[in-house]
């Protein structure tokens, strides 16, 4: 059959609202990746390698450290000979000094000789070379230098500092040089002193020149290590040589990312790997639960926390801000698990750790941890009615992390060296994990969705509301009550919340309080009906409908309680009243719509099952006797007439929940009423053994 306009509009709707959902999702979560930039691995000197085998992927050199280089410039320093010029017109002015002194001032016995002697050792001391006692000093003290080289025309000689003189040391020699033949009194009654100057100075520019140029020699590499060859593997010990490499291969990683490319190779790679597997969530939502694509709310809930534990591993990642084991990703599993099923929860779950992984290094010990731990909390919290059991499903999830990375550790390092700071992580991610209650909390006040807990605290018959209705209308609560039995029966065999159609159940007919006379189970034998019009009474029945809602309402009872009361009757007939207004009326044209329901028809497998069960248990009421065929045929009647009329066509039960609900009915109902199987009566000339 060719689909309607309306339908392909319909359809090209929904394939657009599913369009735009996946490539929202991917845009943001692709935009808060990192880009690899980062090396990624955490090292230490003398710790132990906690990732997989690495290996290089390419040729690089490797770096010497810093202390090293260091002290290689320290030794080139210590060996380099800077250059002093020699000034020879210093000798022969302080030679010319000396013959004036001689001449004016230094008379007496033995002068003369005392004068050649004095200039001898003036023309050693001055060829050999004097330098300031600053430079003396620094030279000997500060860079611990033994020689420098001295320039005499265009001649660079090297003399060792032991064999230059300062002032202090150049009088000191001429003093003590030959005191057998010189008196070293006489000598100091000379201006020895006064003849005694540097000749060496500083050449700075070509000492620094030279010695920068020897810097430049001094290499930053230590070797090379080839493509293909390893480096260090999990569990071995980081030593210093292991680290140069590390370290090498860490600046040459960055050093390749950060080469600019016009295409963004690694950016395209993350959108596709994220877009599959976003696509695939959305296939599978449109395969097996397409019912959730009706309200926007579960879907937006489906996608925004996946994508937000994204974004906040990335930000985790590329700002390497804590650990990434610290962030609870088995929240996201759970809270899924409570409002919508476990299969959804574990398909969510799963797609998350593997968009998570990418933005890892070593993304192998993540995945199998998480996936574990995942599978462990889905399977933990089947149904959450305690507060209790989040507690003790984090401890659960506790062990499960470190049970699993030791036995992980144990098995690739083969020792119990493991790593402590991952039991940390482990707590800090288990103490996140905490926080689920407040959140569900808030996921069904932003959300409208309704937790197991909440469908608990509505079940307490101490509730206000139901503690009303059993003062106000007994015989409406004990109904109530008897369909809440029933409907957990039937959803407990055919897959359906059980909690939730038992909720809704207890609160479907809250409406008739407003006039609990007038309905039948309230009632003491006298009927306020006698007295109005058939129309006036379908007008009251119906009207418990619109008043449950406002009840519910005003009693903050959640949309998804709303809802039975709402589906309860669909898009029925108040029968008794309209058969009776026909037969009163054979020939006037009725308005249908005077006694129908305002519905709508049900949309879930649990409002369906709380149609079935109310009409069945109301109207087995009625039965003039309670034999196992009368049960039998009214619940046959009941149900049959209710898929004739279509009301199940808009949810996703079938004929074999169908077929089971009616099963279970029968056998209730039997039960509740004590019937009896019939025994075959024996005929006429038939005798007992």
């Amino acid at each position: 059959m060719k689909p309607s306009k309306q339908q392909r509009r319909t359809d090209m709707t929904r394939f657009l609202m599913k369009s735009i959902l996946v490539i929202v999702s991917t845009a943001l979560v692709v935009y808060f990746m990192p880009r690899g930039d980062e090396f990624g691995y955490l090292y230490e000197v003398n710790k132990p390698w906690n990732y997989g085998l690495l290996i290089a992927n390419t040729k690089f050199p490797i770096l010497k450290n810093d202390s090293i280089i260091k002290q290689e410039q320290a030794a080139t320093i210590r060996s380099f000979q800077p250059y002093y010029n020699s000034n020879p017109a210093v000798r022969d002015s302080m030679v010319r000094r000396l013959y004036a002194y001689a001449a004016n001032d230094w008379k007496g016995q033995n002068s003369a000789m005392y004068v050649h002697h004095i200039a001898a050792l003036l023309d050693t001391i001055y060829r050999r070379g004097v330098l300031s006692s600053d430079d003396y000093t620094r030279l000997q003290d500060a860079e611990h230098r033994k020689s420098v080289r001295v320039v005499s025309g265009s001649i660079a000689t090297s003399q060792t500092l032991n064999n230059l003189f300062t002032p202090r040391m150049a009088y000191h020699y001429i003093v003590t040089a030959d005191t057998a033949k010189y008196s070293p009194a006489v000598l100091r009654q000379y201006n020895i002193n006064e003849l005694i100057v540097p000749n060496l100075a500083y050449d700075a520019l070509k000492s620094e020149t030279e010695l920068s140029e020897l810097m430049q020699h001094i290499s930053s590499y230590n070797g090379y290590v080839q493509a293909g060859q390893k480096i260090v593997d999990r569990g071995e010990t980081v030593t210093d040589e292991v680290y140069d490499i590390l370290r090498s291969y860490e600046k040459e990683y960055e050093r390749r990312n950060t080469t600019t490319t016009s295409i963004p190779y690694r950016t395209i790679g993350q959108a596709v790997f994220v877009f599959i597997l976003f696509f695939v969530l959305i296939t599978y939502l449109t395969l097996f639960r397409a019912d959730y694509f009706e309200n926007v709310r579960n879907v937006t809930l489906l996608f925004a926390l996946p994508v937000l534990f994204c974004i906040v591993a990335s930000l985790m990642v590329s700002h390497k801000i804590l650990n990434v084991f610290m962030l609870p990703c088995c929240l996201v599993a759970i809270v899924i698990r409570v409002f919508m099923d476990s299969r959804t929860a574990f398909m969510f779950h799963c797609a998350m750790v593997l968009i998570i992984s990418i933005t890892l290094v070593s993304s192998y010990e993540y995945l199998i941890l998480q996936l574990v731990a995942g599978m462990v909390a889905i399977q933990t919290l089947r149904e959450l009615s305690q507060r209790s059991q989040i507690v003790r499903t984090a401890f659960i999830i506790f062990l499960v992390y470190v049970l699993f990375y030791t036995g992980y550790s144990l098995h690739h390092e083969n020792d119990l060296n493991t790593d402590t700071w991952m039991y940390v992580c482990f707590t800090v991610n288990c103490v996140l994990l905490l926080f689920t209650y407040p959140l569900l909390w808030m996921l069904e006040k932003v959300f409208g969705f309704i937790s197991d807990v909440t469908l608990v605290e509505l079940n307490n018959v101490h509730n206000p509301l139901l503690q009303r209705m059993t003062e106000v209308a007994p015989g409406t609560f004990q109904h109530s009550m008897q369909v809440a039995n029933l409907c957990a029966e039937v959803a407990n065999k055919i897959g359906g919340k059980a909690q939730l159609v038992r909720t809704g159940a207890l609160y479907h007919d809250i409406g008739k309080m407003e006039r609990p006379v007038f309905f039948t189970e309230n009632q003491n034998g006298i009927s306020p009906h006698k007295h109005l019009t058939p129309l006036k009474s379908a007008e009251v029945i119906i009207a418990h409908v619109k008043n449950g809602v406002a009840l519910a309402e005003k009693n903050h009872i959640p949309e998804a309680i709303k809802r039975f009361i709402t589906t309860h009757h669909g898009l029925g007939k108040a029968k008794y009243f309209y058969i009776t207004y026909k037969k009163d009326h054979p020939d006037e044209e009725i308005d249908e719509a005077a006694f129908a329901y305002p519905g709508p028809n049900p949309s879930t497998k649990e409002e369906a099952i709380l149609m079935m069960c109310d009409a069945t248990e109301a109207a087995s009421r009625s039965l003039p006797e309670y034999t196992e065929d009368s049960i039998n045929q009214l619940v046959d009647k009941i149900i049959d007439a209710q898929v004739a009329e279509g009301f199940f066509s808009e949810c996703a039960i079938t004929f074999k929940d169908i077929a089971i609900a009616k099963s279970v009915l029968k056998e209730k109902l039997k039960t509740i009423y004590h019937t009896r199987i019939s025994y075959p009566e024996l005929g006429e000339g038939e005798v007992t053994s």
